[in-house]
């Protein structure tokens, strides 16, 4: 894990320092999208200053991105290959309260204003997930 972490990084201009790695592999081993609390909980050898510091970074180099999911948390994912980074929706458990990448649904085009730019889309739906429906 480690050595793709660290190409993971190299490849995103990032030098592979301890801390990063970490945080990287914490993210790359979790199953959806993950909140700085949910790092903290994770990574007990890792202050939340430094948590926060490395996913500024990450987010800056592009690497991860953020979302509101209506939580009111803010929570991170890897960039896959070939990625638009905010440009798909997210689902918020109101039940399990986890939410869920849907890759698959792109984010509607929305026609600006003039002169407006888009820096980032916050796509979320909130509903119960098909593992606290019951269904599968």
């Amino acid at each position: 894990m480690d050595q793709s972490c660290i190409e993971l990084l190299e490849s995103h201009d990032i030098k592979p320092t301890a801390n990063r790695i970490l945080v990287l592999g914490a993210m790359l081993r979790a199953s959806q999208s993950l909140s700085l609390s949910d790092l903290e909980a994770n990574l007990e050898t890792v202050d939340k200053s430094s948590i926060f510091r490395t996913l500024n970074l990450f987010r800056r180099q592009q690497l991860v991105h953020s979302f509101e999911d209506g939580s009111g948390s803010e929570k991170y994912e890897i960039i896959g290959a070939g990625d638009n980074a905010d440009m798909h929706a997210h689902f918020y458990c109101e039940v399990c309260h986890e939410t869920y990448c849907l890759k698959m649904i792109n984010v509607p085009s929305v026609a600006l204003p003039q002169g407006f730019e888009v820096s980032s889309v916050n796509y979320t739906i909130k509903g119960v997930c098909d593992r606290c429906s019951g269904e599968k």
